[in-house]
């Protein structure tokens, strides 16, 4: 699958302040942060090293080549990026065959935006094989999806959320992100959007723009909506 753009102009409504939810994939609609942690123990446990548990708020979040990057730099282990970066993919791809956990209320809120008809994007540091495996379980309508390694700069830069809300003919502040890594948080702010977050792996503060959530259990559309009104 690749990322479609649909036409210019497609908004929720005539006149809403919010025209589009744009959501993250891993540890905000899927359970799925701890998969990643685990399979990059296990790969470097492989390779004769012991990851330290708190370098899992470094690395939480991607993109690739700074998580893994990264965690080559920590260790020293003989491997090159793209090699492991291609163990990573594999491994988590391995994981997801079975079992695919969605976050609390993340059913919930993906029918209810679909039963509205609000335009919505998926917008993932992960790699386009890993989205297109993940999407089949989502079962939900995106009018687009954004891989990170689809664009120039993925997060923490703006580009996937500016690239989300161009596709889909949407100003970046009338939308409304949902992420759950300061990483996430901090492109979506640099775009200009409004930012709901549910914290997964490292807690996230508040702050002008954001509103920090326990779980998607406490966000509907009536909720965003608030918050968009609330801007104006």
């Amino acid at each position: 699958m690749t990322s479609t753009v649909p036409a210019l102009g497609t908004l929720t409504a005539e006149g809403s302040a919010l025209q589009a939810v744009l959501l993250d994939m891993d540890g905000t609609l899927v359970d799925t942060e701890g998969f990643w942690w685990d399979v990059e123990v296990e790969i470097f446990a492989r390779l004769g090293h012991t990851l330290d548990d708190s370098w899992r708020h470094v690395v939480v979040g991607g993109p690739m080549t700074r998580s893994a990057g990264f965690l080559i730099e920590a260790t020293g282990a003989d491997i090159a990026l793209p090699e492991l970066a291609v163990l990573l993919n594999d491994g988590f791809e391995d994981r997801i065959r079975s079992t695919l956990p969605l976050m609390p209320g993340a059913a919930r809120l993906l029918a209810e935006l679909a039963a509205h008809g609000v335009p919505t994007a998926l917008v993932s540091a992960s790699h386009r094989r890993i989205i297109d495996r993940v999407l089949t379980s989502l079962g939900h309508p995106f009018g687009l999806t954004v891989a990170g390694d689809e664009v120039p700069r993925t997060k923490p830069h703006p580009d996937p959320y500016l690239f989300a809300a161009a596709g889909l003919g949407v100003d970046p502040a009338r939308c409304a992100v949902v992420e759950d890594t300061a990483t996430g948080v901090a492109s979506a702010e640099a775009a200009g959007c409004h930012v709901v977050v549910v914290p997964s792996v490292a807690p996230i503060g508040p702050a002008a723009r954001r509103t920090v959530v326990g779980s998607l259990e406490d966000v509907d559309l009536a909720f965003l909506h608030g918050l968009m009104t609330e801007m104006r």
